[in-house]
């Protein structure tokens, strides 16, 4: 049995801007998680196609050592604290499957995304059967909800409730932008409808680690997107020609980055 939630992230920008603010972020946030032996090490970044779908495939390896709470270090051996994420990105769709090599078969994280030109309003997008819908739990999260973000977290210049964009006017994001954004109709809107399935099988522990691992889920769904749309007018006139530039960059840097320095970035917080 594995534990699946449902995360929408609603944002006001474009589907068709997203996909570049997206990337874009995922090269920053990288390189703000990389250092110290530990962090991001990119494999793959190559177009693929298959079964009539295409896009963007990636495989990365996480070096994630200090960023696991106590109670998962105390049972893993050493060198084991390594994951691969698999990506295909044929956008507006998304599919990443998350393994570990130690684990096998008995753990993994399979994160499956749409992104459509809403406001979250839609019921299984995925299109699951019934039974496996009627136990999906739904979680909203709201950008500018201060209170959704812990006090470790939280920066002031990554808060849409504070930031307003000189390129597009967007923000600060007040306590109603939604309802506000949903009578605006010719205003850019979106909803990233994230599916996440967790499986960890290891007795006395499953439980806690599934839920443990969906809390850091909507953690970095939460700062990510709060960082995406407080860097709005760093990518917003971008291609994604220079995206794929960009990214070829910044495989170069996460090298350098993971050789040497100190442990940046995300730590576990331990619950």
């Amino acid at each position: 049995m594995s534990l699946i939630k449902e995360y929408r992230v609603v944002l006001p920008c474009s589907v068709e801007e997203y996909q570049v603010g997206q990337l874009f972020s995922v090269a920053q946030a990288s390189k703000n998680e990389t250092g110290g032996g530990e962090g991001i090490e990119v494999l793959k970044n190559e177009p693929y196609e298959k079964d009539g779908e295409k896009g963007q495939y990636t495989h990365k390896i996480y070096h994630i050592k200090s960023k696991v709470p106590a109670f998962v270090k105390m049972f893993a051996p050493e060198g084991s604290l390594v994951f691969h994420e698999k990506a295909w990105n044929a956008y507006p769709y998304c599919r990443t499957i998350v393994t570990n090599e130690y684990m096998k078969d008995n753990f993994f994280i399979k994160i499956e995304t749409w992104h459509k030109p809403d406001l979250g309003t839609q019921e299984n997008v995925h299109k699951l059967d019934n039974a496996t819908w009627q136990n999906v739990t739904v979680v909203p999260i709201d950008i500018a909800d201060r209170s959704q973000v812990s006090t470790a977290d939280y920066k002031p210049d990554e808060d849409p409730a504070k930031f307003k964009s000189a390129k597009t006017g967007r923000g600060p994001l007040g306590p109603t932008w939604k309802k506000e954004l949903a009578s605006k109709t010719d205003s850019p809107r979106m909803c990233a409808y994230k599916l996440v399935t967790v499986k960890f099988k290891w007795w006395g522990l499953q439980t806690k680690v599934e839920n443990f691992i969906h809390e850091q889920e909507k953690r970095i769904f939460n700062n990510f997107h709060r960082q995406l749309f407080c860097w709005i007018d760093k990518w917003v006139e971008l291609t994604m020609d220079d995206i794929r530039r960009m990214e070829a960059e910044t495989q170069r840097e996460l090298e350098e980055l993971r050789r040497r320095g100190e442990v940046r970035g995300t730590t576990a917080s331990d619950k």
